[in-house]
């Protein structure tokens, strides 16, 4: 099981790779929404805000009115950000949820 911090980098490091492509990004997925991140074995989570081709302001802690939410063991969240995970065999095999609005999903299809 990984740790809270190690899910946190997990997600700084994305946010990273996201700024590193934001054109690219950006083209694909222009979205401006909020996002919760919750790790179901840690009992913790993760917010922030996908903007712009970025994702920002990433804290720890939920957001319960988030726009897009997706739901993860630690280690599915490490093994996604790091490549190892397919999201759409993981969400196919329930090991991940992603809860969002049904344009939002579409749209998020285009970055995944």
């Amino acid at each position: 099981m990984a740790t809270v911090d190690e899910c946190r980098q997990a997600l700084h490091d994305l946010a990273d790779r996201l700024a590193a492509n934001a054109a690219k990004v950006r083209d694909r997925v222009d979205l401006d929404r909020t996002l919760a991140c919750r790790v179901t074995d840690l009992d913790t989570a993760f917010h922030g805000r996908l903007t712009d081709g970025h994702l920002v302001d990433l804290a720890d802690g939920d957001d319960p009115k988030a726009k897009i939410a997706l739901t993860t063991s630690s280690d599915d969240l490490i093994a996604l950000v790091r490549g190892e995970l397919d999201v759409t065999r993981a969400v196919g095999t329930r090991r991940i949820s992603i809860s969002a609005s049904p344009f939002d999903l579409l749209k998020l299809r285009k970055l995944l």
